[in-house]
């Protein structure tokens, strides 16, 4: 058996009980290891790891340029990452500049330990991976902003609340355990949701149901 590569993923952030906290975590967990950790933007931007990152754990309230002012500079320096916001709040307006910058994700600092690598994980293998309050929160701002659509293929009432649970912020596992389904019998769905639908990641199909109105 083939065993998984290491996920190399970097942290961005000032407090320093929270920062050694994540660094634990990721050193002690098999198939994790940290790229490196830095303070602020302008320490990640001038540090040249062995290693490079595929995700960076990126605080939003950091000294000098925010998390938020700092997304574009550092996948500028780190183009291959994924770049994951940590917040302890949910503000909207700073969710959805995030976003704007190039996010591609947003998680509450109170993401349980498993979870967050879970979450890291789905956007490696991209994913949109966002916390549960703050999904619901995207969806309802996606609502306001964006113009509806059509859709040509009819999906099915299961199908219909697999996007929902998507739309959540649920894996592909925590959606299979509450619809009572196994996981491959939910990449049947995704494979069918994706033809009907005529998109190619799991983040444009839940956009799209969206708009179309059916989520």
């Amino acid at each position: 058996m083939t065993e998984r590569a290491i996920l190399a993923v970097a942290l961005v952030e000032d407090d320093r009980r929270f920062r050694d906290v994540l660094q634990m975590l990721i050193e002690g967990t098999p198939g994790f290891s940290l790229a490196f950790a830095a303070g602020s933007v302008e320490e990640a931007l001038q540090i040249t790891p062995t290693i490079s990152p595929r995700v960076i754990l990126l605080d939003i309230h950091l000294p000098g340029l925010s998390g938020i002012e700092g997304v574009e500079p550092i996948r500028t320096r780190f183009p291959e990452a994924v770049i994951l916001m940590l917040t302890a709040l949910e503000d909207e307006d700073r969710i959805f500049e995030a976003l704007c910058n190039g996010a591609g994700g947003y998680l509450l600092k109170k993401t349980p330990p498993t979870r967050l690598l879970e979450y890291v994980h789905e956007a490696v293998g991209g994913g949109a991976p966002m916390s549960p309050e703050i999904a619901a929160k995207v969806v309802r701002l996606f609502k306001q902003i964006s113009r509806p659509v059509a859709i040509e293929g009819h999906l099915t009432a299961q199908e219909t609340n697999f996007l929902k649970l998507l739309a959540e912020g649920h894996s592909y596992a925590s959606s299979a355990d509450d619809l009572g389904i196994s996981v491959n019998t939910v990449r049947n769905y995704v494979r069918s949701i994706y033809d009907k639908l005529h998109v190619h990641s799991k983040s444009e199909a839940v956009s799209k149901a969206i708009r179309a109105g059916l989520i």
